[in-house]
């Protein structure tokens, strides 16, 4: 008798677990509605840039509900479902296919020690490899041990490009300095820490512009939030060079300390596609390289078709490299 009256008392599986089921929307609301997050102290920024990861309370949130016995939260649960398959289902399968013209790689080498990190890049055999965050002491070593391999190469700063074809008409773009005293500093005192190049790399099939970029740090503080200004002025500015390109092939190999799903690149992404997105596999994560969490690092294209997009084993720096083969 007291365990029918128990029994009977229990909320029915429609009003159990509340709170997974407000939980649950929710998560739902905020895989759908990211962008209009507002960006007060980079807020909006940091959630896209854990976006995918918003992923793993479906499940935690799942097994809740069964334990609960909450119709309610478990139903709820398909809204968050559905976005986040909806935003990221795509890229969990195999886009690659055969063949490539053209094979690149980008890597920002930071502290990896230079010469073993050279020769392993350069026996993944890109045509086009490019480098981010050289240093004075590193850079003569990098220009040494890819000679034999790279008989072209050009470098602005802190970034560069070795190329197995003819290079052209390489300049510098300013995605550090901004504001009025921008205009007051010189070129050479700009150049030692220039962190983004364009160049005309010569094909049997034409003219190809190939960017190269290093985009400024961000920074999560408890007094500034996710610090990303530096950041979003350089995308700006890299994404004005790229509007107004003329080339109908784009190359952009670069750290873009950020994702793709940051609102700093949507502009960004309506000029270049991913190879990653169009012929690669998972999410391709490149850092942390010890426990890759966010693809910071990004192959993108215009012009060109995707064949293959990949990443490529540790170095030594924090980032892991990038690679992908196009076709024209």
């Amino acid at each position: 008798m007291r365990n029918a009256l128990r029994a009977c008392s229990r909320p029915e599986p429609w009003k159990r677990g509340l709170v997974l089921t407000a939980l649950a929307l929710l998560l739902g609301l905020l895989l759908l509605l990211h962008a209009k997050i507002p960006d007060v102290a980079g807020l909006g920024s940091l959630v896209e840039n854990v976006l995918p990861w918003l992923g793993v309370f479906i499940p935690a949130l799942l097994a809740a509900a069964l334990w609960r016995r909450s119709l309610s939260a478990a139903t709820a649960l398909l809204l968050p479902a559905v976005v986040w398959t909806t935003l990221f289902g795509g890229l969990l399968h195999d886009k690659s296919h055969p063949g490539g013209d053209l094979t690149v790689a980008t890597h920002n080498v930071g502290a990896a020690d230079p010469a073993p990190t050279a020769r392993a890049l350069a026996a993944a055999g890109a045509d086009l490899l490019a480098l981010e965050e050289l240093t004075p002491r590193a850079t003569p070593l990098y220009e040494k041990t890819l000679a034999p391999t790279y008989p072209y190469h050009a470098i602005r700063g802190t970034v560069g490009l070795w190329s197995k074809l003819p290079l052209s008409g390489t300049r510098t773009i300013d995605v550090m300095n901004y504001g009025p005293l921008a205009a007051t500093k010189s070129a050479a005192a700009k150049l030692p820490e220039n962190r983004a190049l364009h160049t005309t790399v010569t094909t049997p099939h034409g003219p190809l512009a190939v960017y190269v970029a290093h985009l400024g740090s961000v920074r999560l503080t408890p007094r500034t939030g996710f610090w990303t200004a530096s950041r979003n002025i350089g995308a700006a500015a890299l994404t004005r060079s790229i509007a107004t390109e003329r080339n109908s092939r784009v190359l952009l190999l670069a750290d873009l300390n950020g994702t793709l799903d940051d609102r700093a690149f949507t502009t960004l992404g309506t000029h270049l596609h991913s190879t990653q997105l169009t012929s690669g596999t998972g999410f391709g994560f490149t850092w942390p390289a010890a426990f890759p969490v966010a693809r910071i690092d990004q192959i993108l294209y215009r012009g060109l078709t995707p064949n293959h997009s990949w990443t490529l084993p540790e170095t030594g720096s924090d980032h892991l490299p990038v690679a992908a083969t196009l076709s024209w």
